[in-house]
């Protein structure tokens, strides 16, 4: 929820096992933070914990509170202003060794368990956390990465690593599909000089390729990765084990490679896992030379997100 805060890596920022670490937690600061569904609305957070809870909005600030959890001390203000005046204070402390070193422990035993599911042979095409971990290998320090997708870009919050603050932009807690060409034009825009890659799922960039021709005439180019699997994915987990069928669900391996070709960009197809690193070095070469690219990924299935939900 602090992703790239504190930099690709942080001897004090862990990304797994973070229900984990929330139940074994004596004190817990919500800094802007809500308990929605991404906290289960707070039923993670245990009862015998100090909770403070930061944040600028009221409603958000107790959302669910008196409900599954309580917080200890509720403040309205800025949780960046919050977090920076109790570091101010709290100059000298120090965190118990053995508490880092088990969120330690934890985090790199679930990277492990991440990095062995990413090397399983996929039923057809490409394992989508090979792509993933290979892309991650590759991708540039100065970088902004855009996620906009469901299943594709949830798997992809667990393997890319954003380089700095403020380098990660996603469709955010309501899920707003459709924000990825233009979150990517404005990164371009604000930062010129620097890389803007933009993960997509299939589905979701239905509402992004034609801004392709947008980045073409405004001298924005950007890289996008699409991961392929024919599928709202992300619906199907929930919606087929609950109702029995994938209804409106079920996709094309469509050509959009193609359509970027006719906006002026390079658009590159990737079916076969041994030709991964050649295509990321083409995508790269392509956008030296001021082309935006789409790289149509074509992925197979993977139950690494089996169990998650569309909300």
């Amino acid at each position: 929820m602090a992703r790239g805060l504190l930099g690709k890596r942080s001897p004090t920022f862990f990304r797994q096992r973070r229900r984990d670490a929330l139940r074994d937690a004596d004190l817990i600061i919500l800094a802007g933070s809500v308990a929605d569904f991404r906290l289960s609305y707070g039923r993670v957070l245990p009862r015998n914990a100090k909770i403070i809870a930061v944040n600028r909005d009221k409603t958000q600030l107790t959302l669910n509170s008196d409900m599954f959890w309580k917080p200890t001390v509720a403040a309205i203000a800025d949780p960046g202003n919050f977090i920076v005046r109790l570091s101010e204070l709290l100059k000298g402390m120090k965190v118990d060794a053995d508490w880092l070193g088990s969120l330690r422990s934890r985090d790199d035993e679930k990277e492990q368990e991440n990095l062995k599911k990413s090397l399983e042979k996929s039923d057809k095409f490409i394992n989508p956390l090979s792509l993933l971990q290979r892309a991650e290998s590759f991708l540039p320090r100065d970088l902004v990465l855009v996620a906009d997708g469901g299943d594709f870009v949830g798997s992809a919050a667990y393997i890319l690593r954003p380089r700095d603050p403020l380098t990660w932009l996603d469709p955010g807690p309501f899920g707003t599909l459709g924000v990825g060409g233009g979150f990517a034009l404005g990164a371009g825009l604000a930062r010129p000089g620097t890389r803007v890659w933009v993960v997509f799922g299939d589905g979701s960039l239905g509402y992004s390729l034609v801004e392709f021709d947008t980045f073409d005439r405004h001298g924005v180019p950007v890289v996008a990765l699409v991961g392929n699997d024919a599928c709202w994915s992300q619906i199907a987990r929930e919606q087929v084990p609950m109702l029995g069928a994938a209804t409106a669900c079920n996709l094309s391996h469509s050509d959009y490679h193609l359509a970027v070709s006719a906006f002026n960009g390079v658009g590159l197809l990737l079916d076969d896992p041994d030709k991964v690193d050649d295509v990321l070095r083409e995508a790269d070469a392509a956008y030296r030379e001021g082309k935006s690219v789409l790289i149509n990924a074509l992925i197979g299935k993977s139950d690494f997100r089996s169990g998650s939900i569309s909300v």
